[in-house]
């Protein structure tokens, strides 16, 4: 009971952060004006934010999961790990397509999500 209590809080916790901002939206907001714009990274990441695009609208969906007693949790795994990859992809369009400062949104760390690493004195 105590560990379908958790899973139902991290997937109500995953469902509430809300959604990351699709990299082709986001690359559509930038200025086709910046001198940045027409470089061939950033055709490159443009193009790679759109092919996630597709990949993501193709997506099975995950409502079979949530019959199984980890599907909650397998859920919410599942959706932190796509709202990083837009993220990533997001910022990667910025850097590539803007000379403007990287938004505060895109900030911080976006690797893979482990244990704490120990700090030994």
């Amino acid at each position: 009971m105590r560990i379908a209590m958790g899973l139902a809080m991290s997937a109500l916790a995953a469902t509430m952060a809300g959604c990351a901002t699709s990299p082709v939206d986001y690359g559509a907001s930038l200025s086709q004006q910046d001198q940045k714009w027409a470089t061939p990274q950033c055709q490159q990441a443009r193009a790679a934010a759109s092919d996630y695009a597709v990949r993501e609208k193709t997506h099975p969906g995950w409502e079979f999961v949530a019959l199984g007693p980890y599907g909650l949790g397998i859920i919410a795994a599942t959706k932190e790990q796509e709202q990083k990859q837009r993220k990533r992809l997001a910022r990667d369009v910025h850097l590539q397509c803007s000379s403007l400062p990287l938004p505060h949104e895109l900030q911080g760390d976006l690797g893979p999500a482990g244990p704490d690493k120990a700090k030994y004195p």
